[in-house]
């Protein structure tokens, strides 16, 4: 995909990249993976994650980056890290923590996930002061595998809340 551009988002994008946001969250968790969570705690969650509000709020984040990846004006993934929010009695805030890594269907298997992410982890590893977070569910083996390569490792467990819903994740952490 040479012909994709990667960016910095504007607050123009708030709208799109919400809605990638919860396309890609739909397709991965509740499609792909199956995982039946009740129909109100997932609309919470995905107004609470993807709507324009939150996706303005979330780029104008002080601490926080953000990369966009497009071809011909169409967004195809995302990625966002910033200060640490894990619940890790290791992590603190100044510690950087890769929050997202989306990338639409019908562009993965292309690199475009592994291009986002040594994005991420090159501003990660120069906005920090310790090691490199990231949370991850703990049914997706293929981003699990992905993390490994990169040199993280599982450090923990945590309930990532969707809506009163509660998922198994992995802290993972490198350095």
């Amino acid at each position: 995909m040479t012909d994709v551009v990667i960016r910095a988002p504007t607050a123009a994008d708030a709208e799109t990249l919400g809605a990638l946001g919860r396309r890609t969250f739909i397709d991965t968790f509740v499609t792909g993976f199956g995982i039946p969570y009740p129909a109100d705690d997932l609309a919470v969650f995905l107004d609470a994650s993807f709507s324009p509000q939150a996706t303005v709020r979330r780029l104008e984040e002080p601490g926080a980056a953000w990369w966009l990846a497009e071809r011909d004006g169409v967004l195809l993934a995302f990625a966002n890290a910033g200060p640490n929010t894990l619940p890790h009695p290791d992590a603190r805030p100044g510690h950087s923590e890769l929050r997202r890594l989306y990338v639409a269907g019908e562009a993965q298997g292309v690199g475009l996930g592994t291009r986002l992410l040594a994005l991420s982890l090159d501003w990660m590893e120069a906005n920090t002061d310790g090691p490199l977070w990231i949370g991850v569910w703990s049914g997706n083996l293929k981003a699990q595998k992905l993390y490994a390569a990169h040199g993280f490792e599982k450090a923990g467990e945590y309930q990532y809340p969707v809506g009163a819903w509660r998922d198994d994740e992995f802290i993972l952490r490198r350095g």
